[in-house]
């Protein structure tokens, strides 16, 4: 195939449901810091050491001092070239819905409608117990006046994340998998295609008839499935993707 990216363009073209999925490579441009890699590490600690309910249990100040420091690395970043290109997407594209692993917000940030996020936000808190107010909700305050920030019933609020050893949210994966079963092209941005059951949408796309497209530098443990792989950066691909488009 001498040019996967006119390819790929025609194909979403024609697409009447189009489906997208997003990892942690689409916002490694706008700079936001990595769970793995040489950035993964906060004072010694892994992010797998942290990010769990046990850590929270054991000391809630030193988890949110963690969080809190993300948030404040995170706030600093602008979406890039590739966020804005789905933005756009989102409003040209009438059935289009996008799942993302992420936790950043550049999605939403960007201007997306219709996200669906798998492992929460990390601008969403709620009761760690919970409480009679256990609703999710959205605090945006860089850094946090008080670690860790209390809830109203004197229980100290959590992120508003899924945490290693947690069930992600059955409706959002419902929503997920609805949204893969019905696309007619379903396109992975930036995910290693490693953690399930985000990767196993890949391959329900596929044998539910799709025309699946990677977008990755990198060949994924998803590879071998995919019908066009672009082995190149979001932010690279995506803005030749939406030339074509145009």
């Amino acid at each position: 195939m001498s040019d996967p990216i006119a390819t790929a363009a025609e194909r979403i073209r024609r697409a009447r449901h189009l489906t997208v999925l997003t990892g942690a490579g689409v916002s490694a441009a706008s700079g936001v810091p990595t769970f793995r890699g040489p950035d993964g590490l906060w004072r010694s600690f892994r992010a797998e050491d942290l990010a769990t309910p046990g850590a929270f249990r054991r000391d809630p100040r030193l988890v949110w001092e963690w969080y809190d420091w993300r948030r404040q690395r995170i706030a600093a970043c602008e979406p890039n070239a590739a966020h804005d290109v789905l933005a756009r997407w989102s409003q040209r594209f009438p059935d289009l819905t996008l799942v993302t692993q992420n936790v950043d917000g550049l999605h939403e940030r960007a201007g997306t409608t219709r996200i669906l996020r798998l492992h929460g936000s990390i601008w969403h808190v709620r009761c760690a117990r919970p409480c009679s107010d256990g609703q999710t909700r959205r605090d945006d305050r860089v850094p946090l006046p008080e670690i860790p920030p209390p809830c109203i019933c004197g229980e100290p609020l959590r992120p508003g994340v899924v945490w290693f050893g947690e069930m992600l949210p059955l409706d959002v994966v419902k929503q997920a998998g609805e949204a893969t079963a019905r696309c007619d092209v379903f396109v992975a941005i930036g995910t290693s295609a490693l953690v399930y059951p985000a990767a196993g949408f890949i391959h329900e796309a596929r044998a539910a008839g799709a025309t699946v497209i990677e977008i990755n530098p990198e060949t994924t443990g998803a590879s071998d499935a995919v019908d066009l792989a672009v082995r190149q950066p979001a932010e690279r691909a995506l803005p030749e993707l939406d030339r074509l488009l145009q």
